[in-house]
């Protein structure tokens, strides 16, 4: 069995309307990303002792570092203008607990000054990640082909994690552990689950998280036998949908600059709201 890339894709474009990047748009979306990645980080803090080392330290009410000892959630996210004199001491912070952190620059908040104080602190502009946001048309009709499955249930949750694990290509070493860790990702606040299913057997995996009226695209990732099969734009695609549902006026998601990812959200309608720089110890 084998999507209808064409068909889908056009009805998938169908469920999103016209949206105009602007800085307020930008500051709700940063504000939701954190917000997922804090709850992420609070399912790992939960566990005994937190051996993973989860840690936040806010600058103010919108810009915080957090820390742990997975790089993914070793993040600075926004910092702006007027910021330059937090740096040396959040960079220190991460010093002290060996973690080499990656501070995220985006433009509307971005300022050279932000730059030349991290250039100074040893700091280099070693990327790129793409924001691309779009708005649920509220009457649209599903374009669901069928293949994708809410989580609701342990035994569909079990799924998810087989699919998930075999994306993200985590070692079978690691796989049980991983798996312990986030199986409370089932009962998190805001979080719907999603597993993409060909002839039964999972393929794919992804997330949607709602808060204040913003629907985030989140984790989306296809095991290695089953790609290029059109799961991730059917994964989009019923995000999306439910988002449109829950009655939301954004989804944003993010991707490396011109990969499969970024590839895929242009293809069922979403736009590029900015590119953020990323910058990592030198």
């Amino acid at each position: 069995m084998q999507f209808l890339r064409t068909d889908k894709d056009t009805k998938a474009n169908n469920r999103l309307s016209a949206v105009v990047p602007s800085l307020d748009r930008m500051q709700r979306t940063l504000a939701v990303d954190i917000s997922y990645t804090i709850s992420r980080m609070e399912v790992l803090e939960r566990l005994p002792g937190n051996p993973i080392g989860i840690n936040y330290r806010w600058v103010d009410e919108t810009a915080v570092a957090l820390m742990s000892r997975l790089p993914s959630f070793s993040r600075v996210v926004g910092l702006r203008a007027g910021h330059e004199q937090h740096i040396e001491e959040l960079v220190c912070w991460y010093r002290e607990h060996g973690i080499k952190p990656t501070f995220e620059m985006v433009p509307g908040h971005y300022a050279a000054s932000l730059g030349r104080e991290l250039t100074r602190l040893g700091f280099f502009q070693s990327g790129f990640h793409v924001s691309l946001i779009g708005e649920p048309a509220r009457a649209a009709p599903g374009a669901d082909p069928g293949t994708i499955e809410e989580v609701v249930t342990p035994d569909t949750m079990e799924d998810y994690l087989d699919a998930y694990v075999a994306g993200w290509g985590i070692a079978e070493k690691d796989q049980a552990q991983f798996k312990v860790n986030v199986r409370p990702w089932l009962n998190q606040a805001g979080w719907s689950l999603y597993v993409g299913r060909l002839n039964g057997q999972p393929a794919a995996a992804a997330t949607l998280y709602l808060k204040d009226g913003v629907g985030y695209l989140a984790d989306a990732t296809t095991s290695p036998v089953f790609r290029r099969l059109g799961f991730q734009s059917a994964l989009l695609g019923r995000r999306i949908s439910d988002a449109a549902a829950a009655g939301v006026d954004t989804v944003f998601s993010g991707a490396a600059p011109f990969s499969t990812s970024h590839r895929n959200m242009e293809r069922i309608g979403m736009r590029v709201q900015f590119v953020r720089s990323l910058w990592t110890p030198n």
